[in-house]
C-alpha cells in the first residue's frame, strides 16, 4: 500500500474545502499560564461531527468509483471515524453502514444514526467489531473502509496541520492523539514536508498501548484497550499509519487516564471548549513534556469534543 505524500495533502485540501470550514487555531493566556507553555490549540472539536476524522472521510468518499458508491460502504469505528463515513456518505449519496462494539458511545452513535448510517452493533471493542466488518464487507460486496490503512484518509486529515502551518508558520512542536495513527502520520507528512526541525510528537493511553509499542519495537503488536478515551482504544496496530510513523514520527508517549480527565477539565475552565478523552490527550502530554517544551511554540490537535454526559460527570466529579 502506498504512503500518500505531501501533495496527496494539498489535493485532499481542494477536494474538503467545498464542504468544510477551516478550523480555528486558538492561543488562550489562561491555558498558557496555567500550564506553563506556549501553546496554541486546534479546534477539530468545531468540525460538523465534533472531530478531526471529517476531513479523511470526504476526502475518501469524494473519490470512490461510480460502482463503490452505488454498493455502498461499511466501516468499523468506536465512534468518530464512523461519523466522518457518514457525514461523506450523506454527502455524496453513498450508502454505509457502521459495525461499532455494544458499548459504543451513545452520543456518537445517535450522530451516525442521524446521518443516515445503519448501525450494527457487535463484540466487547474495536477490534472485535473490525473482524466482523470485514466479513461482512466480503459478504455483502460493498468497499470496505479501514480507519487507518487507507491513504486518502490520511492525506485528508492530515489537512489539519496544513492549517496550523498557514495559521502559525514558526510553530516548534505538534502533538497528537493516536488511536490507530491516521492523524499522526498526516500530521508527520506536512510537517516535515513543510519544516523538517518540527517535532511531531504522538500520545496514547497508558490503557491501551498498542501503536505506542509498536511504534518503539518497530513491529506489529497488540495490546489491551481499557482506556475510557474510546479515540485511543486500539487493541492493534495500524499498518500503514505506522509504517510512516516509523519513518517520521518524533517522539512517542503514554498518557494516564488521570491525566486526560484533568486536561478536559483545563480545557473547559482555561479555553472555554469541550473535549473528549482522546481530544484533551494532546494537552496531557504537553502538561507531561513541560519541561521539555518549555520555550517553544507548541500547536496541540484539540482532535474530538463528542463526550458523552456520563463521561462528562465522571471526570468532573
Amino acid at each position: 500500500m502506498q504512503s500518500p505524500i505531501f501533495l496527496d495533502v494539498l489535493r485532499a485540501k481542494q477536494n474538503i474545502a467545498p464542504y468544510l470550514p477551516r478550523t480555528p487555531l486558538f492561543k488562550y493566556p489562561a491555558l498558557d499560564a496555567a500550564a506553563g507553555l506556549n501553546l496554541y490549540v486546534k479546534h477539530e472539536n468545531y468540525q460538523p461531527i465534533g472531530a478531526f476524522k471529517v476531513r479523511g472521510g470526504i476526502n475518501l468518499i469524494s473519490q470512490l468509483s461510480d460502482d463503490e458508491k452505488t454498493r455502498g460502504v461499511i466501516s468499523a469505528s468506536t465512534g468518530n471515524h464512523g461519523q466522518s463515513i457518514a457525514y461523506a456518505a450523506r454527502i455524496f449519496n453513498v450508502p454505509a453502514t457502521i459495525v461499532v462494539p455494544e458499548n459504543a458511545n451513545p452520543v456518537k452513535v445517535d450522530a451516525m444514526r442521524a446521518l443516515g448510517a445503519t448501525i450494527v452493533f457487535h463484540g466487547p471493542d474495536f477490534d472485535a467489531a473490525r473482524e466482523y466488518c470485514e466479513m461482512l464487507a466480503e459478504e455483502k460486496h460493498l468497499r470496505y473502509v479501514h480507519s487507518g490503512n487507507e491513504p486518502l484518509l490520511i492525506a485528508g486529515v492530515g489537512t489539519h496541520t496544513l492549517e496550523i502551518l498557514e495559521d502559525e508558520p514558526d510553530i516548534d512542536v505538534v502533538i497528537v492523539p493516536i488511536g490507530g495513527g491516521s492523524g499522526a502520520a498526516g500530521a508527520c507528512i506536512v510537517a516535515k514536508a513543510l519544516n523538517p526541525k518540527i517535532r511531531v510528537i504522538g500520545v496514547q493511553a497508558e490503557n491501551a498501548p498498542a501503536a505506542y509499542k509498536s511504534w518503539k519495537a518497530r513491529a506489529m503488536l497488540e495490546d489491551t484497550n481499557a482506556t475510557f478515551a474510546e479515540g485511543l482504544a486500539t487493541r492493534t496496530a495500524f499498518a500503514l499509519p505506522q509504517k510512516i510513523l516509523w519513518d517520521m514520527l518524533d517522539d512517542f508517549i503514554l498518557v494516564s487516564e488521570e491525566a486526560m480527565r484533568a486536561a478536559i477539565v483545563m480545557y473547559l475552565q482555561k479555553a472555554k471548549t469541550l473535549s473528549e478523552g482522546a481530544g484533551a490527550s494532546s494537552l496531557a502530554g504537553a502538561l507531561q513534556l513541560r519541561e521539555q517544551l518549555n520555550g517553544r511554540k507548541v500547536a496541540l490537535i484539540l482532535s474530538g469534543g463528542n463526550i458523552t454526559p456520563e463521561q462528562l460527570k465522571m471526570v468532573l466529579a
